[in-house]
């Protein structure tokens, strides 16, 4: 089978890409179908026009320009659809219903009602967009907010297949019109990483070797920051030798208010920042703690998101103490893969984090239970398995 994907954006600095399409595709090949990405690198347009080899999948970063901004949007689609095309593939997958890929889908979609014989098209979801979703929380103007929530909403109905990461997303597909027929639940799975070396990650930061350590993996706006202040502070003053190793950036710049916010409470001296980390250093940045906490506000845009780094997390064996929001509730269970805590239970977050600290034969068992979890249910050979045969049922319908 010819399949063509159709990427959000680039490849850099964004992650849906790597976390998500990266890994189907690369399982989709390694089962014998041809297959290219084909990705709008506004995000990093030093590439533009850039073939590069990712292994063993070609992504094709097409030209970006003549104009910019909003007018730049038809030529994309127009060079997104044509590469598509050129690869006469029998499925076209769109990643994410919204910007220049969603217009791409627009245009083939307008193609078929004309009478054009088109590939199949199956759009996949792994956030709530529009109305409610990453409208209300990115700084789109209002057109664009518009436009997302309409790509969105016609899209989902007017696809031939809908994959989906989260019960709950799959839940509002079928309200805008998806067929359950032509619907996948196909969650994200856990990038596949070497296993960390827990002295040398401790080393990288001086951290010694008997330290108590949490760990944040974070981009820090899926939760209250007030939250995150209110149980670091806490365990400082119940655990006051204790380390929080922060793994991550928000995207606007949170973890220097929590810095700030530390210094005011005085438990600065309980924290470690490591920022943005290079992938090939993360696994030994995550061995290096004990256990990890995932605070998760109950939100339409958390419940509908499928967390990839709690998947990293839970695959690494790391224990977590987590909110029970959409799917986390499916990735982990409480008591036997990890102790998850209501939403908005701040003092049972606080005592499940305290908790794995105090106990590391129940975090290691935790851990461990997680990470097999994950790779009987969630692993990517799993999903990609799972992905051709949704298309071989498109295919024959």
């Amino acid at each position: 089978m010819k399949i063509a994907f159709l990427a959000p954006f680039g490849i850099r600095p964004k992650g849906t890409l790597q976390a998500r399409m990266l890994p189907l595709a690369q399982e989709l090949q390694r089962r014998r179908h041809e297959l290219e990405i084909i990705a709008p690198p506004y995000t990093n347009p030093e590439d533009s026009g850039l073939v590069e080899m990712l292994g063993e999948v070609r992504l094709r970063n097409v030209l970006l320009g003549p104009a910019a901004g909003a007018l730049a949007a038809p030529f994309i689609a127009i060079r997104m659809l044509r590469a598509a095309l050129d690869l006469q593939p029998d499925i076209i997958h769109l990643f994410k219903p919204k910007g220049f890929g969603g217009l791409a889908a627009m245009l083939l979609v307008a193609m078929r009602t004309a009478g054009v014989k088109t590939p199949l098209l199956v759009v996949d979801s792994d956030d709530r967009e529009g109305r409610g979703g990453m409208n209300e929380i990115q700084p789109y103007s209002q057109p664009e907010k518009w436009l997302f929530a309409f790509q969105e909403e016609r899209l989902t109905r007017w696809a031939d297949g809908v994959t989906i990461a989260s019960r709950a997303l799959e839940s509002l597909a079928l309200g805008m019109g998806a067929l359950p027929s032509k619907t996948l639940y196909l969650p994200n799975g856990p990038l596949t990483r070497p296993k960390g070396d827990r002295h040398k990650g401790r080393q990288r930061f001086g951290i010694a070797d008997d330290s108590q350590v949490l760990l944040l993996y974070t981009r820090f706006f899926e939760f209250s920051q007030q939250k995150l202040y209110t149980l670091v502070e806490g365990l400082s003053m119940r655990l006051p030798a204790f380390k929080l190793l922060v793994v991550g950036q928000g995207p606007n710049a949170e973890e220097k208010e929590f810095e700030q916010a530390a210094i005011r409470g005085g438990f600065y001296k309980n924290l470690l920042f490591a920022g943005w980390v290079k992938p090939e250093d993360l696994p030994d940045c995550l061995a290096a703690s004990d256990a990890a906490i995932y605070p998760f506000d109950d939100t339409l845009v958390n419940r509908t998101k499928c967390p990839a780094k709690l998947a990293e997390l839970a695959a690494a064996g790391i224990a977590v103490a987590a909110e029970r929001v959409g799917q986390i509730g499916e990735y982990l269970k409480h008591g036997e893969s990890a102790i998850l805590v209501e939403s908005g239970d701040e003092s049972g977050l606080l005592n499940a984090a305290e908790r794995l600290l105090k106990e590391p034969e129940l975090a290691r068992r935790l851990g461990t239970e997680a990470a097999k979890r994950l790779s009987a249910n969630f692993a990517w050979e799993v999903q990609a398995e799972r992905l051709e045969q949704f298309y071989y049922r498109l295919q024959r319908r």
